[in-house]
């Protein structure tokens, strides 16, 4: 069911999975989005707000491997980096007080997408973003990110992800929004605002 709310005047979009349960008062929110969503701006930002925790899930990985996510794929593989990505997302949100980001890849993985809208307490927060907008905002991070020079792979990736994320319990789409805009709406949806 699409929402559209108004908060400073700007409508906000969000889409609510009817499906799933939207807890009242949630104990930790995990946020998900293709790149560029906003995800590590964002998640700071409403974690700053709440006086709770934030982390990246792919930096958590990095420093528990003492290498990079690139080195990770390169020497074991795609198949052992989402394993350990499921498990490290697991053990994390378990905590409460938490502002979660997953890597963009991380909601393709049923066991972690399962457990996310399954835990009591999480709320699983897509921000949506059209495509265009991530080529936009990624502009210029090529050297980090090599999916970016591949316009057919990352469409595909992106079309292939889309409906993975919108089964998350809520999704906003914050094409249009500031970083504090985006904040606002996801703390309006975690109804902590």
């Amino acid at each position: 069911m699409d929402v559209i709310r108004r908060h400073g005047g700007l409508p906000i979009l969000e889409r609510v999975n009817a499906q799933t349960q939207k807890q009242a008062s949630p104990r930790r929110i995990v946020l998900t989005g293709f790149m560029g969503s906003g995800k590590s701006t964002v998640g700071p930002l409403v974690a700053a707000r709440l006086g709770w925790r934030f982390l990246d899930v792919d930096d958590a990985i990095e420093a528990e491997a003492g290498v990079a996510i690139a080195e990770l794929f390169a020497r074991h593989g795609e198949a052992h980096f989402r394993e350990l990505e499921r498990a490290t997302i697991a053990r994390l949100a378990a905590e409460d007080s938490l502002v979660l980001a997953l890597g963009g890849g991380a909601i393709e993985t049923e066991a972690t997408r399962e457990a996310l809208l399954s835990a009591d307490g999480t709320l699983l927060v897509h921000l949506e973003v059209e495509l265009a907008t991530t080529l936009a905002r990624c502009r210029g991070t090529e050297h980090t990110r090599p999916i970016l020079a591949d316009q057919v792979n990352l469409a595909s990736r992106y079309q292939r992800r889309l409906p993975l994320y919108r089964m998350a319990h809520v999704s906003i789409a914050v094409d249009a929004l500031t970083p504090e805009q985006a904040v606002e709406a996801i703390l309006m949806a975690a109804g902590l605002r």
